[in-house]
Protein backbone atom coordinates (compact mmCIF):
# COMPACT_ATOMS: atom_id res chain seq x y z
CA UNK A 1 0.00 0.00 0.00
CA UNK A 2 1.24 3.51 -0.85
CA UNK A 3 1.03 6.41 1.54
CA UNK A 4 -0.91 9.34 0.10
CA UNK A 5 1.28 11.57 -2.09
CA UNK A 6 4.27 9.20 -2.19
CA UNK A 7 5.65 7.82 -5.42
CA UNK A 8 6.79 4.21 -5.67
CA UNK A 9 10.50 3.61 -5.19
CA UNK A 10 12.36 2.60 -8.35
CA UNK A 11 13.68 -0.90 -8.43
CA UNK A 12 17.35 -1.40 -7.56
CA UNK A 13 18.27 -2.16 -11.19
CA UNK A 14 16.44 0.96 -12.39
CA UNK A 15 18.15 3.09 -9.72
CA UNK A 16 21.59 1.77 -10.72
CA UNK A 17 20.95 2.47 -14.39
CA UNK A 18 19.77 5.99 -13.55
CA UNK A 19 22.90 6.62 -11.44
CA UNK A 20 25.17 5.41 -14.24
CA UNK A 21 23.31 7.55 -16.74
CA UNK A 22 23.70 10.67 -14.57
CA UNK A 23 27.43 10.02 -14.10
CA UNK A 24 27.91 9.54 -17.83
CA UNK A 25 26.03 12.76 -18.52
CA UNK A 26 28.26 14.67 -16.10
CA UNK A 27 31.38 13.27 -17.78
CA UNK A 28 30.10 14.31 -21.19
CA UNK A 29 29.42 17.83 -19.93
CA UNK A 30 32.88 18.43 -18.42
CA UNK A 31 34.65 21.16 -20.41
CA UNK A 32 38.37 20.88 -21.09
CA UNK A 33 39.87 24.25 -22.07
CA UNK A 34 43.11 22.72 -23.36
CA UNK A 35 41.20 20.22 -25.49
CA UNK A 36 39.15 23.08 -26.91
CA UNK A 37 42.34 24.96 -27.83
CA UNK A 38 44.04 21.85 -29.21
CA UNK A 39 41.19 20.85 -31.51
CA UNK A 40 39.16 22.27 -34.37
CA UNK A 41 35.39 22.48 -34.45
CA UNK A 42 32.48 24.82 -34.88
CA UNK A 43 33.82 28.35 -35.23
CA UNK A 44 37.50 27.46 -34.96
CA UNK A 45 40.15 26.42 -37.47
CA UNK A 46 43.94 26.03 -37.54
CA UNK A 47 46.29 28.21 -39.58
CA UNK A 48 49.96 27.48 -40.22
CA UNK A 49 52.04 30.58 -40.96
CA UNK A 50 55.50 30.92 -42.45
CA UNK A 51 58.12 33.10 -40.78
CA UNK A 52 57.43 36.67 -41.86
CA UNK A 53 53.85 35.93 -42.90
CA UNK A 54 51.25 38.51 -41.91
CA UNK A 55 48.34 37.07 -39.91
CA UNK A 56 46.21 40.21 -39.90
CA UNK A 57 46.81 43.90 -40.56
CA UNK A 58 46.19 47.04 -38.56
CA UNK A 59 42.86 48.58 -39.57
CA UNK A 60 41.31 45.40 -41.03
CA UNK A 61 37.98 44.10 -39.63
CA UNK A 62 38.42 42.39 -36.26
CA UNK A 63 36.42 39.19 -36.66
CA UNK A 64 38.54 36.51 -34.97
CA UNK A 65 40.59 35.86 -31.84
CA UNK A 66 43.82 33.90 -32.27
CA UNK A 67 45.61 31.51 -29.93
CA UNK A 68 49.26 30.59 -30.49
CA UNK A 69 49.90 26.85 -30.35
CA UNK A 70 53.48 26.92 -31.58
CA UNK A 71 55.92 29.63 -32.67
CA UNK A 72 55.96 33.35 -32.05
CA UNK A 73 54.15 36.49 -33.21
CA UNK A 74 55.09 40.15 -33.16
CA UNK A 75 52.54 42.96 -32.95
CA UNK A 76 53.44 46.22 -34.67
CA UNK A 77 51.70 49.55 -35.14
CA UNK A 78 52.20 52.24 -37.76
CA UNK A 79 51.49 55.91 -37.10
CA UNK A 80 50.04 58.45 -39.52
CA UNK A 81 53.45 59.31 -40.99
CA UNK A 82 54.32 55.67 -41.64
CA UNK A 83 56.68 55.00 -38.73
CA UNK A 84 56.44 51.42 -37.48
CA UNK A 85 57.06 50.21 -33.93
CA UNK A 86 57.08 46.74 -32.37
CA UNK A 87 54.74 46.86 -29.38
CA UNK A 88 54.68 43.24 -28.22
CA UNK A 89 56.16 39.80 -28.81
CA UNK A 90 53.96 36.77 -28.10
CA UNK A 91 54.58 33.05 -27.76
CA UNK A 92 52.76 29.73 -27.24
CA UNK A 93 49.75 29.99 -24.97
CA UNK A 94 49.08 33.67 -25.78
CA UNK A 95 45.83 35.01 -27.22
CA UNK A 96 45.88 37.97 -29.58
CA UNK A 97 43.39 39.97 -31.64
CA UNK A 98 41.35 40.10 -28.43
CA UNK A 99 40.30 43.75 -28.64
CA UNK A 100 37.58 42.79 -31.10
CA UNK A 101 35.78 41.30 -28.07
CA UNK A 102 35.51 44.75 -26.48
CA UNK A 103 33.60 46.21 -29.40
CA UNK A 104 36.55 47.28 -31.56
CA UNK A 105 35.53 46.83 -35.18
CA UNK A 106 39.10 46.68 -36.49
CA UNK A 107 42.45 45.28 -35.37
CA UNK A 108 44.60 47.97 -33.77
CA UNK A 109 47.93 46.34 -34.68
CA UNK A 110 49.50 44.15 -37.33
CA UNK A 111 50.33 40.56 -36.33
CA UNK A 112 53.23 38.84 -38.08
CA UNK A 113 54.76 35.40 -37.48
CA UNK A 114 58.43 35.70 -36.52
CA UNK A 115 59.06 31.95 -36.89
CA UNK A 116 56.96 29.12 -38.41
CA UNK A 117 53.83 29.43 -36.29
CA UNK A 118 50.60 27.51 -35.72
CA UNK A 119 47.58 29.45 -34.50
CA UNK A 120 44.03 28.49 -33.63
CA UNK A 121 41.65 30.95 -35.30
CA UNK A 122 38.44 31.38 -33.29
CA UNK A 123 35.43 33.26 -34.60
CA UNK A 124 34.49 36.21 -32.43
CA UNK A 125 30.97 34.92 -31.67
CA UNK A 126 32.28 31.47 -30.74
CA UNK A 127 34.90 33.01 -28.43
CA UNK A 128 32.25 35.12 -26.71
CA UNK A 129 30.00 32.07 -26.33
CA UNK A 130 32.65 29.85 -24.74
CA UNK A 131 33.87 32.61 -22.42
CA UNK A 132 30.33 33.13 -21.14
CA UNK A 133 29.52 29.43 -20.89
CA UNK A 134 32.72 27.91 -19.52
CA UNK A 135 34.42 29.19 -16.36
CA UNK A 136 37.59 27.21 -17.05
CA UNK A 137 38.01 28.96 -20.39
CA UNK A 138 37.24 32.43 -19.05
CA UNK A 139 39.66 31.92 -16.14
CA UNK A 140 42.41 30.88 -18.52
CA UNK A 141 41.72 33.77 -20.89
CA UNK A 142 41.69 36.35 -18.09
CA UNK A 143 44.92 34.95 -16.63
CA UNK A 144 46.66 35.30 -19.99
CA UNK A 145 45.43 38.85 -20.53
CA UNK A 146 46.56 39.82 -17.03
CA UNK A 147 49.99 38.29 -17.61
CA UNK A 148 50.34 40.26 -20.84
CA UNK A 149 49.29 43.42 -19.03
CA UNK A 150 51.96 42.80 -16.39
CA UNK A 151 54.58 42.30 -19.11
CA UNK A 152 53.47 45.55 -20.69
CA UNK A 153 53.89 47.43 -17.40
CA UNK A 154 57.34 45.90 -16.92
CA UNK A 155 58.31 46.91 -20.45
CA UNK A 156 57.19 50.50 -19.81
CA UNK A 157 59.17 50.67 -16.55
CA UNK A 158 62.11 49.13 -18.38
CA UNK A 159 61.89 51.80 -21.08
CA UNK A 160 61.63 54.65 -18.59
CA UNK A 161 64.29 53.69 -16.07
CA UNK A 162 66.73 51.14 -17.47
CA UNK A 163 69.63 51.45 -19.88
CA UNK A 164 69.41 50.11 -23.42
CA UNK A 165 71.84 47.35 -22.40
CA UNK A 166 69.44 46.11 -19.68
CA UNK A 167 66.47 46.44 -22.01
CA UNK A 168 68.21 44.31 -24.64
CA UNK A 169 69.11 41.64 -22.05
CA UNK A 170 65.50 41.53 -20.83
CA UNK A 171 64.11 41.18 -24.36
CA UNK A 172 66.54 38.36 -25.18
CA UNK A 173 65.55 36.51 -22.02
CA UNK A 174 61.86 36.90 -22.83
CA UNK A 175 62.33 35.75 -26.43
CA UNK A 176 64.35 32.73 -25.31
CA UNK A 177 61.32 31.49 -23.37
CA UNK A 178 59.29 30.98 -26.53
CA UNK A 179 58.75 27.24 -27.04
CA UNK A 180 56.60 24.53 -25.54
CA UNK A 181 54.86 25.67 -22.33
CA UNK A 182 56.96 24.76 -19.30
CA UNK A 183 59.99 23.90 -21.44
CA UNK A 184 62.02 27.05 -22.19
CA UNK A 185 64.05 26.49 -25.32
CA UNK A 186 66.73 29.12 -24.59
CA UNK A 187 66.98 29.90 -28.31
CA UNK A 188 65.95 33.30 -29.61
CA UNK A 189 63.71 33.22 -32.70
CA UNK A 190 65.34 34.64 -35.79
CA UNK A 191 64.85 38.35 -35.23
CA UNK A 192 67.02 40.99 -36.80
CA UNK A 193 69.08 43.53 -34.89
CA UNK A 194 66.88 46.20 -36.48
CA UNK A 195 63.82 44.62 -34.85
CA UNK A 196 65.57 44.37 -31.49
CA UNK A 197 66.52 48.04 -31.79
CA UNK A 198 62.89 48.97 -32.44
CA UNK A 199 61.74 46.97 -29.44
CA UNK A 200 64.09 48.63 -26.96
CA UNK A 201 64.15 52.11 -28.48
CA UNK A 202 67.76 52.41 -29.59
CA UNK A 203 69.88 52.10 -32.73
CA UNK A 204 71.05 48.99 -34.54
CA UNK A 205 74.68 49.92 -33.89
CA UNK A 206 74.06 49.97 -30.13
CA UNK A 207 72.34 46.57 -30.32
CA UNK A 208 75.30 45.19 -32.28
CA UNK A 209 77.72 46.57 -29.66
CA UNK A 210 75.86 44.97 -26.75
CA UNK A 211 75.33 41.67 -28.58
CA UNK A 212 79.10 41.39 -29.12
CA UNK A 213 79.67 42.28 -25.47
CA UNK A 214 77.21 39.61 -24.30
CA UNK A 215 78.90 37.04 -26.54
CA UNK A 216 82.39 37.82 -25.24
CA UNK A 217 81.14 37.54 -21.64
CA UNK A 218 79.57 34.14 -22.38
CA UNK A 219 75.98 35.32 -21.84
CA UNK A 220 74.97 34.32 -25.37
CA UNK A 221 76.49 32.29 -28.19
CA UNK A 222 75.97 32.15 -31.92
CA UNK A 223 75.55 28.93 -33.87
CA UNK A 224 73.28 29.97 -36.70
CA UNK A 225 70.87 30.92 -33.90
CA UNK A 226 71.23 32.92 -30.71
CA UNK A 227 71.47 30.70 -27.63
CA UNK A 228 70.80 32.53 -24.37
CA UNK A 229 72.43 31.46 -21.11
CA UNK A 230 70.71 32.08 -17.78
CA UNK A 231 73.76 34.14 -16.76
CA UNK A 232 72.39 36.96 -18.94
CA UNK A 233 69.98 37.60 -16.07
CA UNK A 234 72.95 39.15 -14.22
CA UNK A 235 72.79 42.10 -16.60
CA UNK A 236 69.14 42.71 -15.73
CA UNK A 237 69.66 42.38 -11.99
CA UNK A 238 72.89 44.40 -11.82
CA UNK A 239 72.45 48.01 -10.60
Amino acid sequence: MLWYGMAPRPRRSQSARLSRSLKASRKRLVFDAQLFLDSVGLGRTVAKCRAGERIFSQGTPGTHVMYIREGGVKLTVVNTVGKEAVVEMLGPGDFFGVRCLSGRSVYTATATAIVPTTVLVIEKDEMIRVLHAEHEMSDRFIANIMARGARGEEALIDQLFNSSEKRLARILLLLARYGKPGQPQKVVPKVSQEMLAEMIGTTRSRVNFFMNKFRKLGFIRYNGEIHVNDSLLNVVLHD
